[in-house]
């Protein structure tokens, strides 16, 4: 890509010219308008490959978790209880909490390619050293090590994607992308049946062998994230228009040429000072204090109702259904199936329908279902089979809502701040609903209570109830629209105040109406 810098020189010039009195303070490009009218290419799905393996990593290190639970209870080494489980887990989301706003900070300043190999390694040696654990502190540490890699990987992976990715296909892509945890899931559950088969391995060397698959699998990632270029997008608000233009009009021809149309100029000053955490919270309570409200509910009610039950769904399966330790892994898969296709299959109407009736939508189906499933759970009406089918149905549309709720932050808040956003609201949801549910739950199931349980599924179905509520007041239709101009940049030169978006109806119209699809 770099070869094209060359060529594209004067293209740079003109496209990226200093403005008159203040010649050396503005900055004036064209590249987010050719960045967005691009085609769907092979580089696109190289990102998209390259950066997605992400939520794969987090499926498996999850699913792990749960479909190793019986034998990390079993071990003659750690011998965890159900509460040492879930505690273990509540360690892990704690770790990706503190790991996403330290990981988040650094890719505002540093930018988005650099810290792709620093948290992936992170994530490498920790979760390689979690099959070396030899009692319960030395395994929960290196799970928040673990923790620490992924969430820091989130910040800077939705951040690339999606200003990487063309304006139309943004919606379906992440929300692809973010459910793509589900096949980290179910690789991670297929490879526990086949570790943990009864007379294969001995009873302490299963689940080490277990937690090794992530690191081969991000090795293999590690040499494909070479190829993908740093961020336009950011490198334009760092004044490296030079790079930007070459990575810019490599980026055109592998996608067969710049594409056809009218260029939409952005105007930036150059900063020289970095963006840090004042800034961010600044820039959410004086712009976008609605739509920061709007994240908070979206993330911390899919975390919640997320982490709660499928942290804990295999010691649910053991205790109430009696099924086998090594069997958990044959009801994680269809789950996991079920996860997936629903990003797949309703991703396209995020772009198309539109996100608010979308989000909304996802949000309320899932808590409707849950009530019911949590009546048929308490009143004893299934059995194992059941009640997986339930969660199938019930995570088909939850897995949607919640891959909506980062894409909903990703693409609200001024570049210059963007991973720390996501970072922050990632963290904030994570701590709220997500550290808390696993534990919660742990202890609700200790009890050996289906009532006790069944309370606590009705307190996660009304939570996403109620964002499906706040996402019809102060949703936003963002499909089909630029990044930048859904939230200007923090360093815009433009005379227009900061659009304070997730004013409700007003602005979704407005949008809605001039919004390509």
């Amino acid at each position: 890509m770099r070869s094209r810098a060359a060529e594209t020189g004067s293209r740079c010039a003109e496209a990226c010219r200093p403005m008159s009195a203040a010649a050396d303070a503005i900055i004036e490009t064209d590249i987010p308008a050719r960045l967005d009218r691009l085609p769907w290419s092979g580089f696109h799905t190289l990102v998209v490959a390259a950066l997605g393996i992400t939520w794969i990593l987090d499926g498996l290190e999850v699913t792990l978790a749960g479909s190793v639970s019986g034998a990390l209870a079993e071990s003659p080494v750690l011998h965890l209880s159900d509460a040492d489980i879930g505690l273990a887990a509540s360690f892990y989301l704690g770790g990706a909490v503190l790991g996403a706003l330290f990981f988040g900070w650094l890719t505002d300043r540093l930018g988005r390619k650099r810290l792709f190999s620093i948290t992936l390694g992170l994530y490498l040696v920790a979760t390689a050293l979690s099959a070396c654990a030899w009692d319960f502190w030395s395994f929960v540490l290196l799970r928040a090590l673990t923790g620490a890699g992924i969430g820091g990987e989130y910040a800077a992976i939705n951040s690339a994607i999606q200003e990487l990715v063309p304006a139309r296909f943004r919606g379906r892509t992440d929300l692809i992308v973010n459910g793509s945890f589900w096949l980290g899931a179910g690789l991670g559950a297929g490879g526990a049946v086949l570790l943990l088969a009864p007379g294969r391995l001995p009873p302490d060397l299963g689940w080490r062998l277990a937690f090794g698959l992530g690191s081969g699998l991000g090795l293999i990632i590690l040499v494909l994230r070479r190829w993908v270029p740093e961020s336009p997008r950011w490198l334009v608000t760092k004044g490296r228009v030079a790079e930007a233009e070459a990575i810019t009009a490599a980026i055109e021809v592998l996608s067969g040429g710049a594409a056809p149309g009218q260029s939409r100029t952005l105007r930036l000053h150059r900063r020289d000072r970095a963006v840090g955490p004042l800034d961010l919270l600044r820039t959410l309570l004086r712009s976008y204090p609605r739509v920061a409200l709007l994240g908070l509910v979206l993330m911390a009610s899919q975390a919640f109702f997320y982490n709660a039950i499928f942290f804990t769904y295999p010691l649910v399966l053991g205790r109430f259904y009696g099924v086998a330790s090594d069997r958990i892994g044959l009801y994680i898969l269809p789950f996991a199936l079920g996860n997936f296709a629903g990003p797949l299959l309703l991703g396209r109407f995020f772009d198309t329908i539109g996100r608010r009736p979308m989000i909304a939508g996802t949000y309320a189906v899932s808590g409707g279902l849950l009530l019911g499933l949590a009546w048929l759970f308490v009143d004893g009406t299934l059995e194992a089979t059941g009640q997986t089918i339930g969660w199938c149905v019930i995570f088909f549309f939850a897995s949607a809502a919640a891959s909506a709720a980062y894409l909903t932050i990703g693409e609200s808040f001024p570049l210059e701040v963007r991973a720390l956003a996501i970072a922050l609201f990632y963290a904030l949801g994570t701590g709220i609903g997500g550290i808390a549910g696993p534990a919660l739950f742990g202890r609700l199931i200790g009890t050996g209570d289906r009532s006790a349980i069944g309370w606590g599924y009705g307190f996660a179905a009304l939570l996403m109830l109620l964002a499906a509520g706040v996402e019809l007041w102060l949703g936003i239709a963002a499909e089909g629209r630029s990044l930048e101009d859904i939230a200007r940049p923090l360093a815009s030169a433009d005379a227009e105040a900061p659009e304070t978006i997730g004013r409700g109806l007003e602005i979704a119209r407005k949008s809605k109406s001039s919004a390509p699809v």
